[in-house]
């Protein structure tokens, strides 16, 4: 199995034997570490730490550099992680958007960073990355306090848990102040339980972040108390065993995709009736006619399970359990062309 002209168990052998530390045995991490050590972008070695109770810095823009880091800002009195990416030579006398990226549950934001390969994205196309972590313990990840929600399992959500929709938002104040970001494109993604609260995000900051692209997750929350339509993009695989499609999964995941496409749209007070194309095995509905120029789009990809769509590689013994992998779209490429084209 390859990826990126590399094989990824030796690249996980290399990086482990390189650095010392014990990297979680979850599909995740394997491709995480594979994606970190043919990109150098291993913590400690391309990312500076910044401490919670580090100096106070001036706003972004009057910054001279722009680099990737790992930062510990302490928001809610709680001490938080979040893995930022900027590309090299970003230039900080100019804006730039700014894209959250969540993570799934029982994940980190590192097997996030690895898991999407939106690095190169964002180099490509020279906008800024966040992968936050979030603060529930989950094996040996950590899953997000989506509002009113159970966690996977049907497990309740403890009552010490961090309200994290006001630590995300509280976090892009935080990175304006390293980076020079641009407040009309703040953007947020995420995967699964990531998917959910991005969804969440979208109720409501929906005056912080100009468009949602939830991958294998969307929900629509209620209540929702958008202030704005928000241009929503998601995409799920017609063959997820553990969102399934038609709905009727787990606690959080009652009614379909499709349906809540439909919520969405009927949110955004968009046209009735969407507009369906089909091609190379992947369905794109989309309802437009909606309030402000927003539109509400679903990329269903016939026969992939519970992934990123044109993500890394994964072994048989991982795709066995989250559904077959589709290489029929590039969820990275077409979540920026679609945040690209809508802000706030």
């Amino acid at each position: 199995m390859k990826k990126w002209g590399i094989n990824v168990a030796q690249a996980f052998k290399a990086v482990t034997n390189e650095t010392s530390i014990s990297f979680r045995r979850s599909v995740a991490l394997i491709v995480a570490t594979a994606f970190i050590a043919t990109s150098l972008c291993l913590i400690g070695n391309s990312h500076d730490v910044v401490g919670a109770s580090g100096a106070t810095r001036t706003p972004g823009c009057t910054s001279s550099t722009a680099s990737s880091a790992t930062l510990l800002p302490k928001i809610g009195g709680v001490t938080r992680t979040v893995i930022v990416h900027a590309p090299s030579g970003l230039d900080n006398s100019k804006e730039h958007a700014l894209v959250l990226n969540l993570h799934g549950s029982g994940s980190t934001a590192l097997e996030q960073e690895g898991f999407t390969g939106m690095d190169a994205t964002a180099d490509t196309n020279r906008f800024i990355v966040a992968y936050p972590q979030a603060l529930i313990p989950d094996g040996t990840g950590y899953d997000w306090n989506v509002p009113g929600v159970p966690l996977t399992g049907g497990r309740v959500v403890p009552a010490n848990a961090p309200n994290d929709i006001a630590f995300l938002t509280s976090l892009v104040g935080v990175l304006e102040h390293r980076y020079c970001i641009n407040p009309l494109r703040v953007y947020a993604t995420g995967f699964s339980g990531g998917a959910r609260e991005s969804s969440q995000l979208a109720c409501d900051d929906s005056t912080l972040f100009a468009a949602v692209a939830p991958v294998s997750g969307l929900r629509r929350p209620t209540p929702c108390p958008t202030q704005r339509s928000v241009p929503i993009l998601t995409f799920h695989g017609s063959a997820d065993p553990i969102d399934p499609f038609a709905g009727n999964g787990q606690e959080y995941w009652t009614y379909s995709v499709a349906t809540a496409e439909k919520y969405w749209a009927s949110q955004d007070r968009c046209a009735s009736k969407p507009k369906n194309s089909t091609h190379s095995g992947v369905k794109l509905t989309t309802y437009a006619g909606c309030s402000g120029g927003a539109t509400v789009s679903l990329y269903e990809i016939y026969g992939e399970g519970h992934e990123w769509p044109g993500g890394p590689t994964l072994p048989s013994s991982i795709t066995s359990f989250l559904g077959p992998q589709s290489n029929a779209i590039n969820a990275d490429v077409i979540i920026w062309g679609f945040f690209k084209a809508h802000q706030l």
